[in-house]
């Protein structure tokens, strides 16, 4: 799979997450809210690294598309667990 498949897979997956989540948080504590307010934060961070590998994949260093990746994958945990939580 090619890294623009990969992030684009990871992407889509995040924002699922993060959608679930943000329809079950107006019923969430302040707590749950503070996570929520953090996690967007990393997610505007993740598509900017996205954006910025999308228009220049072939000359991105290995390690700004590992740290990308990484950031996302982190991202779509956090998402999920805050998503559960508030199940």
């Amino acid at each position: 799979m090619s890294l623009r498949d990969e992030l684009k897979q990871l992407s889509e997956k995040i924002r699922t997450y993060r959608d679930e989540a943000k329809v079950q948080l107006h019923l969430a504590s302040e707590e749950a809210k503070d996570e929520w307010n953090d996690l967007e934060k990393s997610w505007e961070k993740f598509r900017g690294r996205v954006d910025e590998l999308w228009d220049d994949t072939e000359n991105a260093s290995k390690d700004v598309r590992e740290k990308t990746r990484e950031l996302g994958e982190d991202l779509k945990e956090s998402y999920e667990k805050l998503r559960n939580r508030l199940k």
